[in-house]
């Protein structure tokens, strides 16, 4: 994604939007943006699934399951992929093993 912006996108987050020829199916501003939300939203779970690990499920892969199961549901501000992405994001910043995660069909926002 080269132009001007300072912001960095991880191919990892780029390969949501790419197609088979990788080609970007979106524009990069929009891709940009919504790499800043999802990349917000799994900093912001952090403290949460701490939370959650040392109070009531002692389960990373539980606590991570229930998250990717919770970006899903009804009224999700992020896809199915993105969703997945997040939560592969939270448990690299929390230095857990993520689990093989199944995204929800018909869960887009």
């Amino acid at each position: 994604m080269p132009d001007d912006n300072q912001i960095f996108v991880p191919p990892s987050f780029i390969a949501l939007y790419t197609d088979a020829r990788q080609r970007l199916r979106a524009p990069a501003e929009e891709v940009r943006e919504r790499y800043g939300l999802c990349e917000d939203l799994a900093t912001l779970l952090v403290d949460q699934a701490q939370t959650l690990y040392h109070v009531q499920l002692p389960s990373e892969e539980g606590i991570l399951r229930e998250m990717h199961r919770g970006l899903q549901g009804p009224g999700a501000v992020v896809s199915p992929a993105e969703a997945t992405w997040v939560v592969s994001r939270l448990a690299e910043l929390l230095g857990w093993a993520c689990p093989a995660l199944s995204e929800v069909r018909g869960a887009d926002a």
